[in-house]
């Protein structure tokens, strides 16, 4: 393994290589080879994932001048050394999933890093030197320790995505509203009892994630036109499956995700969206508009409108209008009056709609 190591190696520096490979080789330190003499001047990319690395090299600037990608995914580094300083070309830096507990104030040094990637170490915190990346545009720090973000993340003015999943954070702090260029903000799984005020103002913010912080109880009405949900960062939150909710099919135990809280039978009628939206502006205009014509013509589609006036039937037990087509079986009856015939089964509508098995098609 030594030996192919090295001519691998002696191969890049004699032809010039501008990228290099050395992932899974069971590697516990940086090659001699690779830091040797005049080191590998012409390298650009070096990609180290999945070994058993503790540590980076002190002189790897010097060695490895025209370094930009550097990508340790996946060892067991426990600290980032004051020398990662000097990697000044550096474009991309991905250590997650390492053992990392402390990042060193020189990271603040690169100034031309766009992509840093700390996820899923053991952070407890962020230098605030990190605010000196001008232009940092990407910052992924999710599965960590984390029960606050750098005081000086605000300045990252450049900083357009910043996943911070699953951490111990207790707020989002209100300068982060003053970054200019903020597309997608990722808290997802933290312990935010409240979003701030501030957050959100800036016409680039799109994106907001905050689902599973089970303190938060709402978010700034402004923030109701952006994506607020799911997160789409690089892992799902784990749950554990005893949580989940589950069916049997033959041998098979089928998980359900998160999201889903209960589970229907087969004898249930679940309303479609569009049946609860139409009875809801029934309920509204009625109540307090007295008149469907106080509806803009363009505020619903013609066919919703038509349909919002004219009702597919009624319930003959409250006289609650119905809007949606059933399936065949289980269409509603109507009376020359328009009214739903009486039946004999339970109301499932408004408390509610009588379900009659009839072949009408409406």
């Amino acid at each position: 393994m030594a030996s192919e190591l090295c001519k691998t190696i002696s191969a890049a520096r004699l032809e010039k290589h501008k990228n290099l490979f050395l992932n899974y080789r069971n590697l516990h330190h940086f090659p001699l080879e690779l830091l040797k003499d005049e080191g590998l001047q012409y390298l650009e990319r070096l990609y180290m994932k999945r070994n058993s690395l503790t540590t980076l090299s002190e002189n790897l600037a010097q060695k490895l001048p025209n370094l930009a990608e550097l990508y340790l995914h996946s060892n067991n580094i426990v600290v980032v050394p004051e020398a990662i300083g000097s990697l000044v070309k550096l474009q991309c830096l991905d250590l997650s999933h390492n053992a990392l507990e402390i990042v060193c104030p020189e990271i603040g040094r690169l100034r031309a890093l766009p992509h840093l990637r700390l996820a899923n170490n053991q952070l407890q915190f962020l230098p605030p030197e990190v605010g000196d990346l001008k232009e940092l545009q990407s910052l992924g720090i999710s599965t960590n320790r984390l029960l606050t973000l750098p005081e000086r993340l605000h300045m990252c003015l450049s900083l357009q995505y910043l996943t911070g999943d699953r951490n111990r954070l207790g707020y989002v702090p209100r300068h982060l509203g003053q970054l200019p260029g903020l597309n997608e903000l990722s808290m997802a799984g933290n312990r935010l009892a409240f979003l701030p005020l501030d957050l959100g103002q800036s016409r680039e913010l799109q994106y907001v994630y905050v689902e599973n912080n089970i303190n938060l109880k709402g978010w700034p009405s402004y923030l109701n036109n952006k994506v607020i949900g799911c997160s789409g960062s690089d892992a799902p939150v784990q749950i554990s499956k005893v949580e989940l909710l589950s069916f049997s099919s033959g041998p098979r135990t089928i998980f359900l995700p998160a999201q889903v809280k209960a589970i229907g039978t087969e004898h249930d009628h679940v309303l479609p969206l569009q049946e609860l939206a139409m009875r809801s502006l029934h309920h509204t205009y009625h109540s307090f508009m007295k008149d469907l014509n106080f509806l803009c013509p363009a505020s619903l589609p013609r066919s919703l409108l038509e349909l919002l006036h004219c009702p597919l039937g009624h319930c003959h037990r409250c006289s609650e209008p119905v809007y949606h087509r059933l399936p065949q079986a289980l269409s509603l009856e109507r009376d020359v009056d328009g009214r739903a015939a009486p039946g004999e089964d339970n109301c499932q509508f408004c408390g509610l709609l009588l379900l009659h098995p009839v072949s009408a098609d409406f």
